[in-house]
């Protein structure tokens, strides 16, 4: 892997259950949504109804360990809930699953089909390497309100991605900024898959291996490395 990912001692200690494993694509070619990323979507959602067998996301073993994690920094997960939470609840409510472009949805539709948090960045965005840490509050983070960009900062304490330039996602996994997200032009990108305790590693392989897959199918011209899975706990 060529960008250096570090996770902070402070949020090993908070939540020793975490870990990740990464995938880099060099070479990909987006673009807006079609019908193969919405069927990809499609699909992932029909696979969250069959795993979750009428149950809500938050009873699921993997999402209540992450509810538990934002609990342990002081959010509210009911209001602010990870990314996997609050896509499954899209995918079974009557809208569906929002159509962004075709690596998004790509990596959404892992995301809700294997209930993990996956985000996805662009490389050529990024500031030096991304650490996941306990904000100080004086990191700025840049969003957009109004369809005008805006520049927020996180809470003290509240956990993190950042690199060199600010902050790149906001509460874990709950809000990526507009800087580093991918665009139809992104062609480089890290996407990040995030798993707590009791998600296992081969669990959360396997969720790599299909992202991998998929781009490869999406993006056959395009570079695909997969990284080890880095567990915490």
């Amino acid at each position: 892997m060529t960008l250096p990912l570090h996770v902070s001692d402070e949020v090993r200690a908070l939540a020793p259950g975490f870990g990740y494993l990464a995938v880099e694509a060099h070479g990909l070619t987006n673009g807006p949504s079609d019908e193969a990323s919405s069927a990809l979507l499609d699909a992932a959602a029909r696979r969250l109804t069959e795993r979750l067998d009428g149950r809500a996301p938050q009873d699921d073993p993997h999402i209540a360990a992450w509810r538990a994690a934002y609990t342990a920094f002081g959010s509210k997960p009911s209001r602010t809930r990870n990314s996997a939470e609050a896509l499954a609840k899209r995918a079974l409510a009557d809208g569906g699953l929002p159509r962004i472009n075709r690596l998004v949805d790509l990596y959404n539709a892992i995301s809700v089909a294997h209930l993990i948090p996956v985000g996805g960045e662009d490389l050529d965005h990024i500031r030096g390497g991304m650490r996941l840490v306990r904000a100080t509050g004086t990191e700025p983070f840049v969003t957009a309100a109004g369809g005008e960009r805006v520049t927020e900062h996180p809470e003290p304490g509240e956990v993190v991605w950042c690199d060199d330039e600010g902050v790149t996602c906001r509460r874990w996994n709950w809000r990526q900024g507009v800087r580093t997200r991918l665009t139809d032009t992104s062609v480089n990108a890290l996407f990040l898959l995030e798993r707590m305790a009791p998600m296992t590693a081969g669990e959360l392989t396997a969720a790599g291996a299909e992202l991998a897959g998929t781009l490869e199918k999406t993006c056959p011209d395009a570079r695909i490395e997969v990284g080890e899975p880095r567990l915490f706990g």
